[in-house]
């Protein structure tokens, strides 16, 4: 049975229809305004209709950012876009003109989802796929089950405090782990380095177009791949911030394989490497259990199309 998977942004919606392996066979995207929540739900509907008119679908799911409620129909909060207790599939339900199920998910945890059945983890039963962007996203499977925990919010690994007192959070808290593990952290850290060691950080600032303020994380990405020193060590850091942090997720459910996705995969080794030392060097009772494998993911910006559509049909 094919679904439509719906990735829900701040300002853009991707949709797509899947089939049962896990390949998109048409996709549409449309931009949002994230405070007029009535044009989104218009948006995703458009998109479904206009999708469905060529191919026969059973399913719809949407992912979202946020926290989505345990009977997946409403998401109760997100960060980004004006949700409090908004009940999602209700009302795509009644703008689209299709008698099929229509069912919210969080947005990593759809994508979690996506490389647990298609991607990097296939050969897997336990595992955690921690999305790395703008903050830190995470998703739970254990025995091939999603874990969504007892009121929908489970993985939110993100809003684990790592440092009391530390870096403010937009969930209302300080020292959240992403705070020091996310592709924001990078950029924040490297925009202050432009400024304490400018000496250092002659490339980033020249990628940037001259503007320390301007340095994003691709240029980061580009000049450690470059070689530069200073550029390196921002990824390394980044990646022993997500080593650590996974060790000690790694105490609580004992996974067998993380996944990292987010735009930060870009950086391949230079990331992964400082994460697998930053990881094993945390880890507890090293030399007597095994180490669970940490591999980039591989269904790319898709991952929330995919595994949307493919848990709409479960």
């Amino acid at each position: 049975m094919h679904a439509i998977g719906v990735d829900i942004g701040g300002t853009k919606i991707a949709v797509g229809v899947v089939d049962e392996s896990g390949h998109i066979l048409a996709k549409v995207r449309r931009d949002t305004a994230p405070d007029d929540v009535a044009s989104i739900d218009r948006a995703i509907a458009d998109a479904c209709t206009e999708l469905a008119a060529e191919h026969e679908v059973g399913a719809i799911g949407l992912a979202a950012a946020g926290f989505v409620s345990p009977d997946r129909t409403s998401v109760l909060f997100a960060p980004n876009i004006a949700w409090r207790e908004y009940p999602l599939a209700e009302r795509v339900s009644g703008l689209v003109d299709l008698d099929v199920p229509v069912v919210v998910e969080n947005d990593a945890n759809a994508a979690g989802w996506a490389e647990f059945r298609f991607g990097a983890a296939q050969a897997a039963t336990d595992m955690i796929m921690l999305t790395v962007g703008t903050g830190l996203g995470g998703a739970v499977v254990v025995d091939r089950e999603l874990v969504r925990g007892k009121w929908g919010v489970a993985a939110e690994v993100g809003h684990m405090r790592v440092v009391p007192g530390g870096h403010y959070c937009g969930c209302g808290h300080e020292g959240c782990w992403e705070q020091y593990a996310s592709g924001s952290a990078l950029v924040r850290d490297a925009r202050q380095a432009a400024i304490a060691t400018p000496d250092r950080a002659v490339r980033l600032v020249e990628l940037a177009g001259g503007d320390g303020e301007a340095i994003t994380g691709p240029d980061v990405t580009r000049a450690a791949q470059e070689g530069d020193a200073l550029a390196v060590e921002l990824l390394a850091t980044l990646g022993r911030w997500i080593g650590e942090g996974a060790a000690s997720v790694a105490a609580l459910l004992d996974p067998e394989l993380f996944v990292i996705g987010g735009g930060v995969g870009a950086a391949g080794d230079l990331l992964l490497q400082p994460v697998r030392k930053a990881y094993e060097a945390q880890l507890s009772a090293l030399g007597h259990r095994p180490v669970a494998q940490i591999e980039l993911a591989q269904q790319g910006n898709e991952a929330g199309i995919v595994g949307a559509a493919d848990l709409a049909r479960r």
